[in-house]
């Protein structure tokens, strides 16, 4: 299951507002931002992921996955910006 970063009514991007301990029961309230990484899509963690358990060698990648290597740089180049576009 996807954890959901967006609104199911406007699609606007939801924060969290309270962490909880489930062994001591400390709460604290607030407003947080979700991490750069649970705003990318479930594949996409997936591929940046299985980039650093290959060293970073997007011919690597390309092997594993049976992709060109121009398919994977594309989509290492896409995620990339996606990225930037969060900062």
């Amino acid at each position: 299951m996807k954890f959901p970063i967006q609104c199911p009514a406007c699609d606007t991007e939801m924060t969290v507002v309270k962490l909880h301990c489930s062994n001591c029961e400390t709460e604290v309230a607030g407003k947080f931002n979700f991490p750069l990484l649970m705003r990318l899509e479930p594949e996409e963690q997936e591929f940046i992921i299985e980039f650093l358990l290959n060293s970073g060698s997007l011919k690597e990648m390309a092997n594993k996955m049976g992709k060109s290597y121009p398919t994977v740089r594309n989509k290492l180049d896409e995620l990339i910006e996606k990225v930037k576009s969060y900062q």
